[in-house]
């Protein structure tokens, strides 16, 4: 199936920002300044939802505001693209409450990352339509932010011809929401090469735990010829919860037939290394001619590229060099 690309975001584009997972309101108002900055330094304007401040005993908001703010931003003419605030745990709630039809007439660029793996990969499925893995609002709160979040937000959403994606030259993974000035930032020693190949095929995924979360409902995208993109988060897990989420995933029916794996960088705190991650798919019934390659730059470290859920992705590599585009 050829999923179609949503209006591409231009210079004075206006972004309106919703909260289907945590509320908008645990960002610091020094996070919030910041980021609106960020989105004008692009040419674009920033709205937000009526709901996405609500905060309830969960740091979340109803089912009813969140799918209303949904909705609205979809169905609202002067919104030319969304954007989820922050992550955090419970976007699988609204899932049956979504008109998708609303969302299929009304296409627009939707972005976010972790939580909002669930909606992105149901939009996706359910209405046809491209939607962005990448940073969310708070991600662009950031003070000292690396210009290749902003690089490839803009290559993803405002450009229509392909481009490579690069490996970031340094890496963080500090609470810079909780300190601003100190970071540590890392040398990046580039892709983990784990199986060379040559694909290309349709991207969908995300977090690992959040996509496993679609398995057996409606919602839950084929496997079949499928790029996976895969992350995961410190809190709670660790390469053995990895490792049997990995499993859980790759024993659906359709998963011998996938195309490659693109694995995002792990948090410092996960203790993932290269010599553990080859073991753990050493372990799996992986087709041995598929690339899979990891410590790519999209996940819960810092910087993001932006990746499109149901794009199209090239991957080239041997045991020494990977080429990944973006089709």
């Amino acid at each position: 199936m050829e999923y179609h690309k949503p209006p591409l975001l231009k210079n004075g584009a206006h972004i309106r920002i919703i909260a289907p997972s945590l509320s908008t309101n645990l960002l610091t108002p020094q996070i919030i300044y910041s980021a609106k900055q960020r989105y004008e330094e692009m040419g674009f304007s920033t709205s937000f939802s009526q709901n996405c401040f609500e905060c309830d005993d969960f740091q979340s908001s109803s089912i009813k505001s969140r799918i209303k703010d949904l909705h609205d931003a979809f169905l609202d003419p002067t919104v030319d693209g969304i954007v989820a605030a922050i992550g955090g745990y419970n976007s699988n709630q609204l899932l049956s409450h979504i008109n998708f039809d609303l969302i299929a007439k009304n296409p627009k660029p939707f972005c976010g990352y972790s939580d909002i793996t669930v909606l992105l990969n149901a939009i996706t499925k359910k209405c046809g339509i491209i939607t962005y893995y990448g940073p969310t609002f708070s991600t662009l709160g950031q003070k000292e932010l690396d210009p290749y979040d902003i690089n490839y937000f803009l290559k993803t959403l405002s450009q229509s011809r392909p481009f490579m994606l690069h490996p970031a030259e340094f890496w963080s993974n500090d609470a810079w929401y909780i300190n601003q000035i100190t970071r540590n930032l890392i040398k990046n020693d580039g892709y983990w090469i784990l199986q060379p190949g040559e694909t290309s095929g349709i991207a969908i995924g995300g977090h690992l735990g959040t996509f496993n979360l679609l398995l057996g409902t409606e919602f839950m995208p084929s496997l079949e010829e499928k790029i996976l993109l895969l992350e995961e988060d410190a809190e709670p897990a660790n390469p053995r919860e990895f490792d049997r989420r990995l499993q859980t995933l790759l024993m659906q029916h359709d998963a011998q037939k996938i195309k490659g794996i693109l694995i995002g960088r792990f948090e410092k705190n996960y203790n993932m290394t290269k010599n553990l991650l080859t073991k753990i798919i050493a372990t799996k019934n992986i087709n041995p001619t598929i690339p899979i390659i990891a410590n790519v730059d999209f996940g819960h470290t810092e910087p993001h590229c932006t990746l499109p859920i149901g794009g199209k992705i090239k991957i080239d590599s041997d045991t020494i060099n990977c080429i990944i585009e973006i089709l």
